[in-house]
């Protein structure tokens, strides 16, 4: 089953990515490595998220946002390399969450934006990473995460 025929059947359709300046690509291919920019997570119902984990929202809705994330990063990469196929491999990914003092859950976020990438590219989605915490992010979302695809050519 490819990416695509995955993601259908989970009922995910990838949104339109676009780069959110001129002078910032989506992604960046160097051999054969796909570097992505940062994705935050889209409008929830309309609504911005605005405010930290362990503040604003519970664990499980961190998680929420990170597995939205995860959908936009899917949706850069589908932009850069036309089919999420050319995906060998999840190298690293990088999960920042804007968090309350003290939080200590950074992980327990993270694996909504893992577990999906799982789902949808099987033992090709399992990855290194990192989750941590910081005190702000753009816009005051409360998670950000970029990743690092190992391409076919």
């Amino acid at each position: 089953m490819t990416p695509e025929e995955k993601l259908q059947e989970l009922g995910i359709t990838l949104p339109e990515a676009k780069s959110f300046h001129p002078a910032m690509a989506m992604g960046v291919i160097s051999g054969n490595l796909l570097y992505l920019s940062g994705a935050t997570p889209p409008p929830k119902d309309g609504v911005p998220w605005d405010g930290r984990v362990g503040e604003t929202y519970s664990v499980e809705q961190g998680r929420e946002a990170a597995r939205l994330c995860a959908i936009q990063q899917l949706a850069q990469a589908k932009a850069v390399l036309g089919d999420l196929s050319r995906i060998t491999r999840v190298v690293k990914v990088l999960g920042m969450v804007n968090c309350a003092p003290g939080f200590r859950d950074t992980p327990q976020v993270m694996h909504g934006f893992s577990e999906l990438l799982h789902e949808v590219l099987g033992e090709k989605g399992v990855h290194a990473r990192s989750a941590v915490g910081l005190q702000a992010l753009p816009a005051n979302v409360p998670i950000e995460v970029e990743t690092i695809f190992e391409i076919a050519s």
